[in-house]
């Protein structure tokens, strides 16, 4: 039975007391940081000042500033309101120092401009208890607050935050159970995109050994292209591009400028190239200096091969927008063909891709360039960057359809997370279960994807052989899970020499 002194904890900054829920306590909005806002504001992440007495972290912490409609993505009804953004959530088996359980760190997704660790997609309960490890998730700023490239400002305020948090985890997580030597850092989407970013970053190193990174989105922006668009953004606000001038702009208020520029993007094909139809003005900055170069060249490089990394991505990715956007099965040939030569690479990638799926429909092709190209390819070469750069690797390739919409959705992009942490009636799951019930394949999915994922935090081996350039043996997640060599090899040789560069300002 748990105790009182089971459910305080003391931090550096101060105690904090959790709630005992089901064979676990649950501590929720512990501040890593100070608020980011008055002379905070746009900078890097202070450390946040201690406390006296014992603080209540009974609930989660304010999401981020962001685009309207935060209830309706997030599934809170209520979201809590407040400047402390930056706040971390655990959930530990028990709060005993020697039991150094592992512990797992997740970012959350949304394009880098929408997110909030207290989402009840995200809720950690039956990863950690199924796993026996401790488990913790963060807030991160996003949107124009976390990456819009400003002068005055640092780059990658989002980046930064998370550093802030897993340093946090360092200093804190042995009182609440969990091994600060056995972090595994994981996210999903823009997460990671931002685990990605974070095996890059000088500023990381050393604060995870193990890294999963689900659905890598290829997007990242040099630094004059994100000054470009952060012009915009400010002329949506009537200001300057400076961290002072869009200061005295509310917190809560700013994010409608990105809104409005995120309706209008296809404006600016001519100089924003691929970056334009993505509809988020928001991505890691290749600033030299947060983050010194792409995650694939820095892994290359091998500056991660210490770090264990377990990668991979979802076989019908792009499906999830065609449904949302009510587009499946309506693309025209005339817009598969904008497709192909704006994504496919290199100079001939239209005429590659039409002979290398010669009986894909207009919505087919549309469907399979954009899904290689901003998830699947980038997610595959990170793993051949890891393995490249003396380090190791494990993939996956989810390929179990999401029964919501008749199955109309494929193995789309975000069914991993309702899958992981098993919450089917929440958030995005509302959606990708809808009308269908929880299938027992669905419950038989999440148990090996828990076990998989915590056995992974726990040794470096998620129960399959690792990646290599010559077997690249994958598991294959699906109703009758199978390893086998790589599953999408035509789409692999059309993208196997292509280097996925920061997206750069063309004019």
């Amino acid at each position: 039975m748990t105790s009182a002194e089971d459910l305080e904890v003391r931090t550096a900054a101060g105690a904090v007391r959790g709630r005992a829920e089901d064979g676990l306590v649950v501590f929720r909005g512990i501040p890593f940081a100070e608020p980011p806002v008055g002379d905070a504001r746009f900078q890097a992440p202070r450390p946040v000042r201690g406390w006296e007495g014992t603080r209540e972290a009974y609930a989660f912490g304010p999401p981020p500033p962001q685009e309207a409609g935060i209830q309706g993505r997030t599934g809170v009804l209520e979201a809590p309101t407040g400047v402390d953004w930056l706040t971390v959530n655990v959930w530990t088996p028990a709060t005993d120092p020697s039991a150094l359980r592992p512990v797992m760190v997740y970012i959350y997704g949304g394009a880098y401009k929408l997110g909030h660790s207290g989402s009840p997609g995200y809720d950690a309960q039956h990863l950690a208890r199924a796993g026996d490890v401790v488990v913790v998730t963060l807030n991160y700023r996003v949107g124009i607050e976390g990456f819009a490239l400003l002068e005055g400002a640092p780059a990658n305020r989002g980046l930064l935050d998370q550093v802030a948090a897993l340093e946090w985890v360092r200093d804190n997580i042995t009182a609440f159970g969990g091994d600060p030597a056995q972090v595994t850092v994981f996210g999903e989407s823009a997460g990671a995109g931002s685990v990605a970013s974070l095996l890059a970053m000088p500023s990381a190193r050393g604060l995870f050994g193990r890294a999963v990174a689900q659905s890598v989105p290829g997007t990242y922006f040099s630094a004059e292209l994100a000054r470009d668009i952060a012009v915009e953004i400010a002329k949506e606000a009537g200001l300057a591009p400076t961290a002072a001038a869009l200061s005295a702009v509310d917190p809560l208020e700013l994010p409608a400028a990105g809104e409005r520029l995120s309706l209008r993007m296809r404006e600016y094909d001519d100089r924003w190239g691929q970056a334009a139809p993505t509809v988020t003005p928001f991505s890691p900055v290749v600033d030299g200096e947060v983050l010194p170069c792409t995650p694939w060249e820095a892994l290359a490089a091998g500056v991660a091969r210490d770090v264990e990394l377990l990668v991979g991505h979802n076989r019908d990715e792009y499906r999830l927008f065609l449904v949302l956007a009510d587009q499946l099965g309506k693309i025209t040939e005339e817009q598969a063909a904008a497709a192909l030569r704006t994504f496919a690479p290199g100079p001939d990638g239209e005429r590659a891709y039409r002979e290398a799926f010669p009986e894909a429909t207009p919505t087919a092709l549309y469907e399979r360039v954009q899904t290689d190209w901003l998830f699947n390819m980038p997610s595959l070469r990170l793993a051949e960057a890891q393995v490249a750069g003396g380090g190791r690797a494990h993939v996956y390739e989810l390929t179990w359809p999401a029964p919501g919409f008749g199955g109309a959705l494929g193995a789309c992009h975000g069914l991993d997370i309702p899958l992981l942490f098993g919450t089917y009636e929440a958030d995005l799951g509302n959606l990708l279960f809808a009308g269908s019930g929880v299938p027992d394949e669905a419950r038989a999915l999440t148990a090996r994807f828990q076990s998989a994922w915590t056995a992974f935090a726990r040794t470096g081996d998620p129960g399959w052989p690792a990646y290599d350039g010559d077997g690249r043996l994958t598991q294959v997640l699906d109703v009758e899970p199978e390893v086998r060599p790589y599953p999408d090899e035509v789409s692999r040789r059309l993208w196997e020499a292509y280097d996925f560069p920061a997206l750069p300002l063309l004019k």
